[in-house]
């Protein structure tokens, strides 16, 4: 086992990490601003990867060139969940957390039903694009195209969302987070900070679906798969923090290729459950959490 090989275990992980932190920071979001575990939240990403397999497929357009309209429409998509369901959700006066879980759990069995009925159980992927089988050699680490575009993609939109906090609206975001009946005061509308939190949420999971249509097969289960990562990223970053599902995303990216070397491969995900067991018993709130 050289250092070379290390690197290169070290790198794949780092890279699937930075896609795990993004798929998790749409999910933080949306907890930081209403306290609403979004059960739904992998069904979004498999919708933004069914819609890039299904353009490709009928146009031939690179999934490169649809990152901002999938984007997009994963936002409006986010802001049409807030209003037709999560807004009549939070309205309810008894019970209010177990209808806010079965919407979002009710949510997520629809769109995976109706993903398997439209396009059938079997695995499918975009063979082709700029990105397909080709790798990049980094001083004897070979770095595949498409993992390397969709890390990077992820720390721009990270930096996009670091962005958005500093502006009048990320304040006002911080605002509702903190005290959701006192920014009425103050001339905040609650609710368009909720739908527009809930389209930000849904457009940075659409960025990462994208992303990982160029490598990654499309099911409809695929999204059960990095929502599991995703609760355990949030969990552990601290719910609430977009900091701590980047720092924890890159853990337990780095984590699960430590332990797929280590062991067997399919058992690649135990050591990251192991990591979380132990930040839930020594730091609940996790290690940037403040809830």
């Amino acid at each position: 086992m050289t250092l070379t090989f290390l690197l290169q275990v070290a790198v794949g992980g780092l890279l699937m990490g930075l896609i795990y932190a993004l798929v998790a920071a749409g999910l933080s979001l949306i907890f930081g601003l209403m306290d609403v575990v979004n059960f739904a939240h992998g069904e979004l990403l498999m919708l933004a990867m069914y819609a890039t397999f299904v353009v490709w497929l009928a146009t031939g357009l690179d999934p490169l060139l649809l990152l901002i309209p999938v984007a997009l429409a994963l936002f409006a998509l986010g802001v049409a969940i807030y209003h037709l369901l999560m807004a009549r959700a939070l309205s309810v006066q008894f019970n209010r957390g177990m209808v806010q879980i079965f919407v979002t759990f009710g949510l997520a069995i629809f769109l995976r039903g109706a993903a398997q009925f439209t396009f059938g159980s079997d695995f499918k992927s975009v063979s082709t694009s700029l990105l397909a089988n080709r790798t990049i050699d980094m001083g004897g680490i070979f770095v595949p195209l498409p993992q390397l575009a969709a890390g990077l993609v992820s720390l721009l939109a990270f930096a996009g969302l670091f962005a958005i906090g500093r502006t009048e609206f990320g304040r006002a975001l911080e605002a509702t987070r903190e005290d959701r009946e006192a920014v009425a005061l103050i001339g905040i509308d609650r609710d368009r900070i909720f739908a527009l939190g809930w389209g930000l949420g849904a457009a940075a999971v659409g960025i990462a679906g994208v992303m990982l249509a160029t490598f990654y097969y499309v099911s409809p289960n695929v999204g059960a798969t990095f929502a599991l990562i995703a609760y355990v990223t949030v969990a552990l970053g601290g719910f609430g923090s977009l900091f701590g599902a980047l720092v924890a995303g890159l853990l337990i990216g780095e984590v699960e290729a430590l332990t797929a070397l280590l062991i067997e491969p399919s058992l690649k995900q135990v050591g990251m459950f192991v990591i979380y067991l132990a930040v839930l018993m020594f730091r609940p709130r996790g290690l940037f959490g403040t809830l």
